[in-house]
């Protein structure tokens, strides 16, 4: 059950609106009304006030790769042939870090009993489209190819992102199903995915104000990303307008009401449902964008990442 939000006229559920309160208390400014540096200092505490707790692993390592670094959570006392959760965070290419998710990768690992390697790619403005793409399309390779190194005996992958790391998921899920030699990657989970940079779709106009990321903080985190020449309707950028191959792998798409990307994510579970894929798709009315970073005071978050866990269970063990 929702209430209507006085503020914005949206409907609020009745445990997110604490986390509301506190965002309108705080001066509800948007991200995008904020400088860059100023907006990654207040991601990285709202995330840390808002998140999940650590839950203790076997290890926690970090490895640096070529211009970024990764960090491999093994909740594993024993090593051994395993599947493995590779996790793109959100931020709108622009903020997020291995400490805004790591609450959140720490319960994926322990709740799926599979290693979760996190990626920290470069962020814009200083590292512009494709960097991101480019380093996450390295961390899927280094996780099957670097056994030595991180002391993995990888078998198959399953592609996790939320927002911007949603998109990065869903580009290289398309990208690895189009090769010549595709990688074993078995399930893709996409959480509330930014994959239109066109910005067409009606619930832009619907989301506008009352909320940490509206229809104008898309706008402002597409322009520090995509330099002016490139083609937001190009699949590496808006994989919703993609042609979409057969035998992508199957995806859990979820989507908040509360949020300019919901459409969007309906629209790309569709069109992959249309093109053959397997498809669960879940929307959640009276929340809004961030919600599995807020888990630790939203127990509809916590839940949902009880789902995406026994999502990934059932597709890759």
């Amino acid at each position: 059950m929702t209430r209507t939000d006085r503020f914005s006229g949206r409907p609020i559920a009745p445990d997110a609106a604490e986390v509301l309160q506190k965002f309108r208390a705080a001066g509800g400014r948007p991200f995008h009304s904020y400088s860059v540096k100023q907006v990654r200092e207040l991601y990285e505490s709202g995330c840390a006030a808002n998140g999940l707790s650590g839950d203790p692993l076997a290890s926690v390592t970090d490895f640096s790769l070529d211009g970024f670094k990764v960090r491999v959570y093994d909740p594993r006392s024993i090593g051994g042939p395993t599947p493995a959760v590779l996790f793109f965070h959100g931020g709108g290419w622009v903020m997020g870090s291995l400490s805004t998710h790591d609450g959140l990768c720490r319960r994926l690992a322990a709740l799926t009993g599979l290693p979760v390697v996190a990626v920290d790619y470069r962020l814009a403005p200083e590292y512009r489209y494709p960097a991101a793409i480019d380093d996450s399309r390295t961390a899927l390779d280094w996780l099957f190819s670097a056994a030595p190194v991180h002391g993995l005996d990888v078998t198959k992958a399953v592609l996790v992102g939320d927002s911007a790391g949603g998109q990065l998921a869903a580009v290289l899920a398309i990208e690895n199903a189009t090769t010549i030699d595709p990688l074993p990657v078995v399930a893709q989970v996409l959480i509330y995915p930014m994959v239109d940079l066109t910005m067409s779709s009606p619930s832009y106009a619907r989301v506008t104000e009352g909320f940490p990321l509206v229809a104008d903080t898309i706008a402002w985190f597409a322009d520090h990303y995509l330099p002016e020449t490139v083609d937001r309707s190009a699949s590496h950028v808006s994989p919703a307008l993609a042609k979409l191959p057969a035998g992508l792998p199957p995806a859990y798409i979820i989507t908040v009401d509360n949020d300019p990307l919901v459409d969007e994510g309906a629209s790309y579970a569709a069109a992959l449902a249309r093109a053959g894929t397997e498809v669960r798709y879940q929307h959640l009315p009276g929340y809004a964008h961030g919600l599995l970073t807020s888990a630790g005071r939203i127990p509809r978050g916590e839940q949902t990442i009880d789902d995406i866990a026994g999502f990934i269970r059932d597709r890759a063990t």
